[in-house]
């Protein structure tokens, strides 16, 4: 992951030259995307797609989740040593206490990703609101440890340049 920055620009016109003078530079940044119309939807970068980003990150939550659920509901049958479900035996009373863990877990990762609220989601508002208004975004990603080309940037005369990560 590198350093992202999202440039304002009112023309298309000047959306493409940017584009094409960073795309140009050595080393090139690792991700240039033009976005707004005509171009690549809002919806399809994570970045400024709060939705698609909770969806990821309930995905990466579920990953730790699960097993530990499995585990931790598998565990409690066998400390308490208790019969809820003593219609399955001994072995299938502890495997139903860890699949009821598991999907504690599952549900746990919805809760746990729906509650967190990103820094960036104001910063991602005000890029969405400057879209609907017909102006067009490129975001630009450099590797970390280099420079962003900031005088390219500026020479474009963007109406913003908004940082999505700090430096």
């Amino acid at each position: 992951m590198g350093n992202s920055v999202v440039v304002v620009l009112s023309e298309r016109k000047r959306l493409r030259q940017l584009r094409d003078q960073l795309a140009a530079m050595t080393p090139p940044p690792l991700r240039l995307l033009a976005i707004g119309t005509g171009e690549e939807p809002v919806e399809a970068v994570p970045e400024l797609n709060p939705k698609l980003s909770r969806q990821l990150r309930q995905r990466s939550m579920a990953r730790w989740l699960l097993p530990f659920g499995f585990l931790a509901g598998l565990t409690f049958t066998f400390i308490t040593d208790l019969d809820t479900f003593a219609f399955a035996g001994p072995v299938g009373s502890h495997l139903i206490g860890g699949l009821l863990g598991l999907g504690s877990g599952f549900m746990g990762s919805f809760a746990a990703a729906a509650s967190v609220s990103s820094e960036l989601d104001d910063r991602v508002r005000a890029l969405r609101n400057r879209l609907e208004e017909g102006n067009w975004l490129l975001l630009v990603e450099i590797a970390s440890g280099l420079e962003m080309p900031w005088a390219t940037l500026q020479s474009a005369k963007p109406k913003a340049l908004v940082r999505l990560n700090d430096f």
